[in-house]
């Protein structure tokens, strides 16, 4: 197990996990301020990616898809929000689960309208097509490197609106206690609505830059929700430095078990059950993760309330 092969999955883990950062600031967000269950922040990761793979097809420039990405999931984000997420809000969980889901269905059918059933090519710019040299003899993509860059610039944005900004502390104190924040004169339904369509633009991002190496296809927005809600959980709901945090852990402890464990089981198990048995072991630990970090903090590591 070389140096530079430890270095990669770290880069790896990290990007992984600034990823799923964005994807779960927008939500533990709208959980811990709006009080909502929204299951469909998934599609709205998979309509940026679809979006972005359309605007690059047709115009071959890939900051364009980003941008006409982020811009359209936006909108989208502000029509569910009016539409359908005002009437849920004085709703409970269970009757908020079973809305968003109802989304999930009904965008699962648009993207098939439109799309077709088949996966999206997403293509990266040529111009980060190609490795990046770090360190001697160690090569890594550059479009994941600009991946890298993208989140933590973010982060850090995120970061200053959340510490720095008027807006923010008014974030921060719907999502320690939103009843007293109203009492306060905080316009509640305009803040709901801004924090929605921050959280379905970071959505969008993520989708538009993840497109690229992975498939964008029916059922994307599914299949990362359930790592983004582990994020969550283990950060603390409300919390975008929890979100962080628990991002970074999740991408981490993912990634460095999918490389690393295969590895080590062959020491003691034939070369094809330890291919096999490795990713299961590592896809469990993220959940193992999770439960031991609610048995000693059952509020997450950084919740935004209490």
């Amino acid at each position: 197990m070389s140096l530079i092969l430890i270095s990669e999955q770290l880069l790896n883990g990290l990007q992984f996990g600034l990823m799923l950062f964005l994807i779960a600031a927008g939500l533990t967000l709208v959980f811990g301020i709006m009080d909502i269950m929204n299951l469909a922040h998934g599609s709205l990761y998979m309509a940026g990616a679809y979006v972005a793979a359309e605007t690059m097809q047709r115009t071959g420039s890939f900051t364009a898809a980003i941008v006409v990405a982020v811009a359209v999931t936006a909108l989208v984000g502000i029509a569910l929000e009016i539409l359908i997420l005002r009437k849920l809000v004085t709703r409970d969980h269970l009757a908020q689960v079973l809305g968003t889901y109802a989304v999930i269905l009904i965008a699962n059918d648009v993207v098939k309208m439109i799309w077709g059933p088949t996966p999206v090519m997403l293509n990266m710019p040529a111009l980060l097509s190609g490795p990046v040299e770090l360190l001697p003899d160690f090569l890594y993509p550059a479009f994941r490197l600009m991946i890298i860059a993208v989140g933590l610039v973010v982060a850090l944005a995120l970061y200053a609106f959340v510490t720095k900004t008027r807006a923010g502390v008014l974030v921060r104190a719907g999502a320690s206690n939103r009843q007293m924040a109203t009492l306060m004169g905080v316009r509640v339904p305009i803040l709901f609505l801004g924090v929605f369509t921050l959280g379905a633009a970071l959505a969008a991002l993520a989708g538009a830059l993840l497109g690229p190496i992975t498939a964008v296809q029916i059922g994307m927005g599914e299949d990362i929700l359930i790592l983004v809600l582990v994020c969550i959980v283990i950060g603390g709901i409300g919390s975008i430095r929890g979100a962080f945090v628990g991002a970074l852990l999740v991408g981490m402890v993912d990634t460095a078990g999918r490389a690393f464990l295969p590895m080590l089981l062959r020491n003691v198990f034939p070369a094809d059950v330890a291919s096999s048995v490795g990713p299961t072991i590592a896809a469990i630990s993220i959940y193992v993760l999770m439960a031991v970090v609610l048995v000693f903090r059952p509020s997450g590591l950084f919740p935004a309330r209490g």
